[in-house]
């Protein structure tokens, strides 16, 4: 999976953009770019793919995605049938940090607000928020200038003000995405995204990395705060948890499909990971 820089760049008579996307699924594309993004998704299903975080995406969530965060909405199979006349709709908002004037984040009144784009660097997803918000940043596209960015302002005092929320991606992999100052991180976060669910290992990545699989092990290691083969195992079952969430597979299928080789090391990793069995996540999620 490449992972592409996009332009999100706003328009020269705007300091960020608003837009309706509507497609028959979003963009199957794993990529970047230094804006911000606010989304709400307004109808469809899938994966949603933040940092190393995978999870089911749902209509009516509202996600904030720092600057240079890899992310991508991949819907459900069914929306790329050939006969599919399913429609993916979500309202985006891209911006950079300073859109309302250098320093503005500095200022005592919006401390809230700088706190929420901190946390916006591991992409946060907005627990309970009630419609009406989603219909304020739908609002958004039929304002124009100082109203418009009032109401934006508005809107971000609003999310960093709500109590509860959810931190998607690991510190340890926006702390050692930042660091890459080259291609050499780039091309493991996209050969493990690429090959999570085959049988790898990591003198694979190594290999990728242009590392010994000794060097390579400590390089991880210290950029990560864990080894190889946990950061692997959480990949997988973040995967493993998509597919339990769908409900149309056993988890014996389901831990073949998320790369474990055997039933047990897959239900040992699963509750080391979640803090409960294969079977009892599909019970609370039932």
């Amino acid at each position: 999976m490449k992972l592409h820089l996009l332009d999100r760049a706003s328009a020269k008579n705007s300091s960020f953009t608003v837009s309706m996307n509507s497609y028959p699924h979003f963009l199957k594309i794993w990529h970047h770019h230094p804006e911000l993004e606010l989304v709400a998704i307004k109808k469809s299903t899938g994966t949603r793919f933040i940092g190393d975080s995978i999870e089911k995406f749902v209509e009516g969530e509202v996600v904030l995605i720092g600057k240079n965060l890899p992310h991508m909405w991949l819907n459900d199979d069914v929306y790329f049938s050939d006969n599919s006349e399913l429609t993916a709709e979500a309202i985006a908002v891209h911006f950079i940090q300073d859109f309302f004037g250098e320093g503005w984040l500095s200022t005592p009144e919006v401390q809230p607000i700088a706190r929420l784009f901190e946390l916006a660097q591991q992409g946060v997803k907005f627990e309970g928020l009630s419609p009406k918000t989603i219909d304020e940043i739908e609002g958004l596209l039929q304002l124009q200038g100082f109203d418009k960015a009032v109401s934006f302002v508005k809107i971000l005092n609003k999310l960093a003000k709500h109590p509860s929320y959810t931190l998607l991606s690991s510190a340890g992999f926006v702390s050692s995405f930042r660091k890459s100052d080259d291609e050499n991180l780039d091309r493991i976060y996209s050969f493990i995204f690429k090959n999570f669910n085959t049988p790898i290992h990591s003198k694979d990545v190594a290999e990728i990395a242009h590392m010994n699989p000794s060097a390579f092990s400590r390089f991880f290691k210290r950029v990560h705060r864990k080894t190889f083969t946990r950061y692997l195992n959480e990949i997988r079952v973040g995967f493993s948890c998509k597919l339990l969430m769908e409900h149309n597979k056993s988890v014996s299928e389901v831990c073949y499909e998320s790369g474990f080789n055997n039933i047990s090391n897959f239900n040992r990793q699963f509750k080391a990971i979640t803090g409960m069995s294969p079977s009892d996540y599909v019970k609370l999620h039932t």
